[in-house]
Protein backbone atom coordinates (compact mmCIF):
# COMPACT_ATOMS: atom_id res chain seq x y z
CA UNK A 1 0.00 0.00 0.00
CA UNK A 2 1.39 3.38 -1.10
CA UNK A 3 3.13 5.74 2.29
CA UNK A 4 4.66 7.91 1.20
CA UNK A 5 2.69 10.05 -0.91
CA UNK A 6 2.17 13.82 -0.89
CA UNK A 7 0.18 14.42 -3.76
CA UNK A 8 -2.51 11.77 -3.81
CA UNK A 9 -4.91 10.11 -0.77
CA UNK A 10 -4.94 6.28 -1.58
CA UNK A 11 -7.36 4.32 1.01
CA UNK A 12 -9.03 1.11 0.52
CA UNK A 13 -12.11 0.31 2.42
CA UNK A 14 -14.93 -2.41 2.19
CA UNK A 15 -14.20 -3.15 -1.27
CA UNK A 16 -13.15 0.10 -2.39
CA UNK A 17 -9.92 2.03 -3.10
CA UNK A 18 -10.07 5.39 -3.19
CA UNK A 19 -7.57 7.42 -5.17
CA UNK A 20 -7.64 11.20 -4.42
CA UNK A 21 -5.79 13.53 -6.50
CA UNK A 22 -4.45 16.10 -3.23
CA UNK A 23 -4.19 18.89 -4.78
CA UNK A 24 -7.51 21.96 -3.86
CA UNK A 25 -4.92 24.94 -4.27
CA UNK A 26 -4.24 24.23 -7.58
CA UNK A 27 -7.50 22.70 -8.44
CA UNK A 28 -5.77 19.77 -8.94
CA UNK A 29 -3.64 20.18 -11.20
CA UNK A 30 -1.18 17.42 -11.82
CA UNK A 31 2.77 17.87 -11.85
CA UNK A 32 5.15 15.33 -12.54
CA UNK A 33 4.74 13.59 -9.08
CA UNK A 34 1.13 13.80 -9.09
CA UNK A 35 1.34 11.57 -12.29
CA UNK A 36 3.90 9.02 -10.64
CA UNK A 37 1.50 9.09 -7.94
CA UNK A 38 -1.49 8.03 -9.02
CA UNK A 39 0.33 5.63 -11.57
CA UNK A 40 2.15 3.49 -8.41
CA UNK A 41 -1.53 3.90 -6.20
CA UNK A 42 -3.77 2.30 -9.37
CA UNK A 43 -1.29 -0.10 -9.85
CA UNK A 44 -1.43 -0.79 -6.09
CA UNK A 45 -5.12 -1.06 -6.47
CA UNK A 46 -4.91 -3.88 -9.33
CA UNK A 47 -2.19 -5.64 -7.21
CA UNK A 48 -4.92 -6.05 -4.19
CA UNK A 49 -7.06 -8.84 -3.76
CA UNK A 50 -9.19 -6.62 -1.48
CA UNK A 51 -10.15 -4.36 -3.76
CA UNK A 52 -13.18 -4.81 -6.45
CA UNK A 53 -13.75 -1.25 -7.46
CA UNK A 54 -12.10 1.95 -7.45
CA UNK A 55 -13.35 5.58 -6.94
CA UNK A 56 -10.87 8.42 -8.80
CA UNK A 57 -11.67 11.58 -7.11
CA UNK A 58 -10.11 15.14 -6.81
CA UNK A 59 -9.42 16.81 -3.45
CA UNK A 60 -12.38 19.66 -2.63
CA UNK A 61 -15.51 21.10 -4.08
CA UNK A 62 -14.43 23.05 -7.09
CA UNK A 63 -12.27 20.40 -9.36
CA UNK A 64 -12.26 16.69 -10.21
CA UNK A 65 -8.87 17.76 -12.65
CA UNK A 66 -7.71 20.44 -14.77
CA UNK A 67 -4.62 19.07 -16.35
CA UNK A 68 -1.26 20.11 -15.99
CA UNK A 69 0.55 22.35 -13.85
CA UNK A 70 1.11 25.28 -15.91
CA UNK A 71 3.87 26.54 -13.06
CA UNK A 72 5.30 22.88 -13.08
CA UNK A 73 7.63 23.42 -16.36
CA UNK A 74 9.42 20.81 -18.51
CA UNK A 75 12.36 22.74 -20.27
CA UNK A 76 14.02 20.19 -22.63
CA UNK A 77 12.56 17.69 -24.89
CA UNK A 78 14.39 14.85 -22.84
CA UNK A 79 12.42 16.06 -20.00
CA UNK A 80 8.95 16.28 -21.32
CA UNK A 81 9.77 12.44 -23.37
CA UNK A 82 10.55 11.87 -19.38
CA UNK A 83 7.03 12.69 -18.41
CA UNK A 84 5.32 11.18 -21.06
CA UNK A 85 6.49 8.08 -20.19
CA UNK A 86 4.37 8.55 -16.94
CA UNK A 87 1.52 9.83 -17.94
CA UNK A 88 1.72 5.77 -20.64
CA UNK A 89 2.81 4.58 -17.19
CA UNK A 90 -1.08 6.03 -15.38
CA UNK A 91 -2.59 5.22 -19.12
CA UNK A 92 -1.62 1.67 -18.63
CA UNK A 93 -2.58 1.47 -14.97
CA UNK A 94 -5.94 2.61 -15.71
CA UNK A 95 -6.90 0.82 -19.01
CA UNK A 96 -5.16 -2.60 -17.82
CA UNK A 97 -6.19 -2.44 -14.49
CA UNK A 98 -8.73 -4.80 -14.37
CA UNK A 99 -11.30 -3.52 -12.41
CA UNK A 100 -13.94 -0.54 -12.58
CA UNK A 101 -13.08 2.66 -12.10
CA UNK A 102 -15.64 5.04 -11.33
CA UNK A 103 -14.58 8.87 -11.62
CA UNK A 104 -16.20 11.23 -9.03
CA UNK A 105 -16.42 14.69 -10.38
CA UNK A 106 -17.46 17.81 -8.49
CA UNK A 107 -16.69 21.11 -10.04
CA UNK A 108 -13.79 21.68 -13.31
CA UNK A 109 -12.95 18.13 -15.00
CA UNK A 110 -10.84 20.16 -17.47
CA UNK A 111 -8.02 18.98 -20.31
CA UNK A 112 -5.75 16.40 -19.25
CA UNK A 113 -8.64 15.68 -16.13
CA UNK A 114 -11.19 15.27 -18.78
CA UNK A 115 -8.41 12.72 -20.37
CA UNK A 116 -8.22 11.20 -17.20
CA UNK A 117 -11.99 10.79 -16.89
CA UNK A 118 -12.15 8.93 -20.65
CA UNK A 119 -9.92 6.77 -20.06
CA UNK A 120 -12.08 5.57 -16.94
CA UNK A 121 -14.84 2.76 -17.07
CA UNK A 122 -17.34 5.19 -15.31
CA UNK A 123 -18.25 8.82 -14.62
CA UNK A 124 -20.54 10.26 -12.28
CA UNK A 125 -20.82 13.89 -11.64
CA UNK A 126 -22.53 16.54 -9.27
CA UNK A 127 -24.46 18.81 -10.62
CA UNK A 128 -21.68 21.52 -10.69
CA UNK A 129 -19.60 19.24 -12.64
CA UNK A 130 -17.32 20.98 -15.91
CA UNK A 131 -16.56 19.29 -18.77
CA UNK A 132 -14.17 20.43 -21.55
CA UNK A 133 -10.36 20.11 -23.52
CA UNK A 134 -8.19 23.30 -23.57
CA UNK A 135 -5.43 22.56 -25.98
CA UNK A 136 -5.70 24.56 -29.24
CA UNK A 137 -6.62 27.49 -26.27
CA UNK A 138 -3.12 27.00 -25.25
CA UNK A 139 -1.43 25.99 -28.42
CA UNK A 140 -1.82 21.95 -28.46
CA UNK A 141 -3.87 19.41 -28.56
CA UNK A 142 -4.59 16.66 -26.12
CA UNK A 143 -3.06 13.64 -27.24
CA UNK A 144 -2.53 11.48 -24.25
CA UNK A 145 -5.52 9.79 -25.62
CA UNK A 146 -8.32 12.78 -25.66
CA UNK A 147 -7.87 13.42 -29.40
CA UNK A 148 -8.12 9.30 -29.90
CA UNK A 149 -10.88 8.08 -27.13
CA UNK A 150 -13.03 11.16 -27.54
CA UNK A 151 -14.36 10.12 -30.96
CA UNK A 152 -15.27 6.59 -29.40
CA UNK A 153 -16.88 7.82 -26.59
CA UNK A 154 -19.26 10.79 -27.61
CA UNK A 155 -18.93 10.31 -31.65
CA UNK A 156 -16.82 12.17 -34.18
CA UNK A 157 -18.62 15.12 -34.65
CA UNK A 158 -19.06 16.40 -31.56
CA UNK A 159 -15.65 15.20 -30.46
CA UNK A 160 -14.23 17.82 -33.21
CA UNK A 161 -16.75 19.99 -31.37
CA UNK A 162 -14.97 19.82 -27.95
CA UNK A 163 -11.05 19.66 -29.30
CA UNK A 164 -11.54 22.58 -32.00
CA UNK A 165 -13.68 25.18 -29.80
CA UNK A 166 -12.74 24.22 -26.47
CA UNK A 167 -16.12 24.91 -25.10
CA UNK A 168 -16.62 23.92 -21.16
CA UNK A 169 -19.86 21.75 -20.93
CA UNK A 170 -22.51 21.04 -17.63
CA UNK A 171 -22.77 18.06 -16.12
CA UNK A 172 -26.09 17.41 -18.20
CA UNK A 173 -24.57 18.96 -20.94
CA UNK A 174 -21.94 15.90 -20.63
CA UNK A 175 -24.19 13.38 -19.68
CA UNK A 176 -26.31 14.02 -23.16
CA UNK A 177 -23.59 13.05 -24.91
CA UNK A 178 -22.36 10.02 -23.43
CA UNK A 179 -19.60 11.63 -21.34
CA UNK A 180 -20.23 11.09 -18.25
CA UNK A 181 -22.88 8.22 -16.80
CA UNK A 182 -25.26 10.14 -14.14
CA UNK A 183 -25.81 13.50 -12.98
CA UNK A 184 -26.97 13.95 -9.32
CA UNK A 185 -27.04 16.75 -7.11
CA UNK A 186 -23.81 17.17 -5.50
CA UNK A 187 -25.02 16.64 -1.82
CA UNK A 188 -26.10 13.44 -2.89
CA UNK A 189 -22.88 12.41 -5.02
CA UNK A 190 -20.91 10.53 -2.27
CA UNK A 191 -24.47 8.60 -1.72
CA UNK A 192 -24.70 7.78 -5.77
CA UNK A 193 -20.85 6.24 -6.72
CA UNK A 194 -21.53 4.13 -3.06
CA UNK A 195 -24.92 2.89 -4.59
CA UNK A 196 -22.58 2.43 -8.20
CA UNK A 197 -20.33 0.67 -6.18
CA UNK A 198 -21.90 -1.61 -3.62
CA UNK A 199 -23.61 -2.97 -7.35
CA UNK A 200 -19.99 -3.49 -8.60
CA UNK A 201 -19.11 -5.77 -5.92
CA UNK A 202 -22.23 -8.07 -6.26
CA UNK A 203 -20.81 -8.88 -9.44
CA UNK A 204 -18.13 -11.73 -10.38
CA UNK A 205 -14.29 -10.28 -10.74
CA UNK A 206 -13.37 -12.40 -13.35
CA UNK A 207 -16.49 -11.40 -15.09
CA UNK A 208 -15.51 -7.66 -14.51
CA UNK A 209 -12.25 -8.23 -15.66
CA UNK A 210 -13.34 -10.37 -19.14
CA UNK A 211 -15.52 -7.66 -19.75
CA UNK A 212 -13.01 -4.64 -19.45
CA UNK A 213 -10.39 -6.53 -21.31
CA UNK A 214 -12.93 -7.12 -24.00
CA UNK A 215 -14.30 -3.91 -24.35
CA UNK A 216 -10.80 -2.39 -24.35
CA UNK A 217 -9.56 -4.29 -27.55
CA UNK A 218 -10.57 -1.90 -30.23
CA UNK A 219 -9.54 1.28 -28.73
CA UNK A 220 -6.17 -0.58 -27.78
CA UNK A 221 -5.30 -0.14 -31.45
CA UNK A 222 -5.07 3.38 -30.90
CA UNK A 223 -1.79 2.90 -28.95
CA UNK A 224 0.41 4.25 -31.50
CA UNK A 225 -1.35 6.91 -32.21
CA UNK A 226 -0.99 7.94 -28.80
CA UNK A 227 2.81 7.09 -28.98
CA UNK A 228 3.13 9.57 -31.90
CA UNK A 229 1.07 12.38 -30.41
CA UNK A 230 3.11 12.23 -27.22
CA UNK A 231 6.42 12.65 -28.86
CA UNK A 232 4.87 15.47 -30.93
CA UNK A 233 3.89 17.46 -27.95
CA UNK A 234 7.52 16.35 -26.90
CA UNK A 235 8.71 18.36 -29.52
CA UNK A 236 6.18 21.12 -29.23
CA UNK A 237 6.37 21.90 -26.02
CA UNK A 238 9.56 22.49 -25.48
CA UNK A 239 10.44 24.73 -28.96
CA UNK A 240 6.97 25.69 -30.23
CA UNK A 241 6.25 28.94 -29.91
CA UNK A 242 2.51 28.69 -29.80
CA UNK A 243 2.34 26.80 -26.56
CA UNK A 244 4.55 29.36 -25.53
CA UNK A 245 2.47 32.05 -26.39
CA UNK A 246 -0.62 30.14 -24.95
CA UNK A 247 1.11 29.23 -21.81
CA UNK A 248 2.20 32.65 -21.46
CA UNK A 249 -1.73 34.30 -22.15
CA UNK A 250 -2.84 31.89 -19.52
CA UNK A 251 -0.57 32.95 -16.77
CA UNK A 252 -0.71 36.66 -17.73
CA UNK A 253 -4.64 36.46 -17.53
CA UNK A 254 -5.07 37.89 -21.05
CA UNK A 255 -6.88 36.72 -24.31
CA UNK A 256 -3.48 34.90 -26.58
CA UNK A 257 -2.63 36.64 -29.57
CA UNK A 258 -2.25 33.64 -32.55
CA UNK A 259 -2.32 36.59 -35.16
CA UNK A 260 1.78 36.35 -35.46
CA UNK A 261 0.99 32.77 -36.20
CA UNK A 262 -1.14 33.06 -39.41
CA UNK A 263 -0.29 34.59 -42.53
CA UNK A 264 -3.17 37.42 -42.28
CA UNK A 265 -2.36 39.54 -39.72
CA UNK A 266 -6.52 40.80 -39.71
CA UNK A 267 -7.53 41.75 -36.37
CA UNK A 268 -8.64 38.41 -34.22
CA UNK A 269 -11.86 37.60 -34.27
CA UNK A 270 -14.12 38.08 -31.41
Amino acid sequence: MPDNFEDVLYEVADGRATITINRPDRLNAFRRQTIRELAEAFEAAADDEAVGVIVFTGAGERAFCVGGDVRDPTRTAAEKRSLHHLHDRLANGIRNNGKPIIVKVRGYCIGGGNELNVLCDLTISGASGKFGQAGPKIGSAPLWWGCQLLPQVVGEKKAREILYLTRQYSAEEALAMGLVNAVVPDEELDAEVDRWCTQILRRSPQGLRLAKIAMNSATDQLYSAVQHGLEMVALNHVYGPEPAEGIASFQEKRPADWRKFREDQGPEPG
